[in-house]
């Protein structure tokens, strides 16, 4: 799946706290900027959120998403700890620069990075 790339800063803004640069809200990949349509490692990244989503069902994935991130902010007490202990951005961030890797990707393979 390669998603819908729209650029808008308000959305990526309003999804992500004004913390990120891409978000990804099944099946629309926001971009702060432009600039990042170039980026291929930050929309490979993207892709696999994508990729995550469907294999659990949009609704599922960002329940458990969210759930993630709650449960690791309780136990870190900071936002960029519990965002990076997610599960779905563990996989993301490990495989991002791997331009084969939703080719060969095994299903639920963030399972792997709980």
């Amino acid at each position: 799946m390669r998603g819908v790339v729209v650029i808008s800063k308000f959305f990526t803004n309003l999804f992500s706290a004004r913390r990120a640069v891409a978000v990804t809200i099944f099946p629309f990949i926001f971009l702060a900027e432009k600039s990042y349509k170039n980026n291929l490692i930050l929309l490979n990244h993207e892709r696999i959120h994508l990729s995550q989503a469907l294999e659990l069902g949009v609704l599922f994935f960002y329940l458990l998403y969210i759930l993630e991130f709650v449960l690791h902010y309780i136990k870190y007490r900071d936002f960029q700890q519990a965002y990076l202990r997610i599960s779905f951005e563990r996989e993301a961030y490990h495989n991002e620069s791997n331009k084969h890797y939703l080719k060969q990707r095994k299903y639920y393979s963030f399972f792997h990075y709980f």
